[in-house]
């Protein structure tokens, strides 16, 4: 049973989530009348939840060494030596096949996309995650990456102020990331993570503002751009802004006062601040688009 736990540690469930931007396309579509169209963005985002899983094992397996050195993440299965290196391997390769075959069932876009996905990934974990500001963007692209396997991986024309939007949001939390690392590392940040070094506060402090900044701009403009109103037949969205500003905001403040963003999929989960703006955003946007 034990085992089980570690293996399933290995794979990352709780970062599942992030594959949630699969299904952006078909919410902000208004496709739910298509069951056939839900399914196969569920099955393309069941494929991204494997070749994701692969892909952690593989930038675990790469830093081993370093995680051994992390407070934290020294206790993760492989770097503990709960789970061995043959084992996980082993896993890696189930998780990519299995997960390609799935993509491949959705369509021949989705595989190519899980493709560039995973190769993209592997050059991060052995090379572009000790390039300065590439470091960053890879963390953005995968999640572009998971957007357009749920919109243009189904046939599902993707709005590009969202596509603009969703690129912001990541990139900010990628940011900020660093950022957190900085603070908690403190003087053992190069042992972790030899890119923090290129790294300063006031850099990431200024890139950080111009993200959000972007993010609020680029949603703004696509809830009020006359594709948004002829799909969802409404004005009302921009009723929604006040949210993700919230959101923003907040996020900062726990940055900077309370240590939050290491962990993006954990602390957005922690906070009920940001919880209550996220059930927020997601009442009022049913409301507008479904209740009017």
């Amino acid at each position: 049973m034990n085992r089980l736990r570690d293996l399933l540690r290995l794979m990352r469930p709780v970062q599942w989530i992030k594959n949630s931007f699969v299904f952006t396309g078909f919410i902000f579509g208004e496709h739910f009348h298509d069951f056939d169209l839900f399914l196969r963005v569920v099955m393309a985002a069941i494929a991204f939840c494997l070749v994701s899983s692969c892909i952690y094992i593989i930038n675990d397996i790469a830093d081993c060494e370093n995680d051994r050195k992390h407070p934290k993440k020294r206790a993760r299965p492989l770097a503990s030596g709960q789970v061995t290196l043959p084992v996980a391997i082993a896993l890696a390769l189930v998780l990519g096949v299995v997960g390609f075959a799935l993509g491949l069932w959705v369509s021949q876009k989705v595989a190519v996309i899980l493709f560039i996905y995973a190769l993209m990934n592997v050059a991060y974990s052995f090379s572009w995650k000790n390039v300065v500001i590439v470091d960053v963007f890879c963390i953005s692209a995968g999640f572009m990456l998971r957007i357009l396997a749920g919109t243009v991986g189904v046939d599902i024309p993707p709005s590009k102020w969202l596509l603009l939007c969703g690129m912001m949001i990541t990139l900010f939390l990628g940011f900020t990331k660093r950022r957190a690392e900085i603070i908690s590392l403190a003087d053992h940040r190069n042992e972790h993570r030899k890119v923090l070094e290129s790294y300063g506060p006031i850099f990431l402090d200024e890139v950080i503002a111009i993200c959000a900044t972007g993010a609020i701009i680029t949603y703004s403009l696509y809830t009020l751009s006359s594709e948004t109103i002829a799909i969802h037949h409404t004005e009302n969205l921009v009723s929604t802004v006040p949210f993700v500003i919230y959101g923003l905001f907040r996020y900062l403040f726990l940055l900077h006062h309370r240590h939050f963003g290491e962990d993006p999929t954990k602390d957005l989960m922690k906070d009920s601040h940001i919880i209550v703006s996220v059930l927020g955003w997601i009442l009022v946007s049913f409301c507008i688009l479904y209740g009017a």
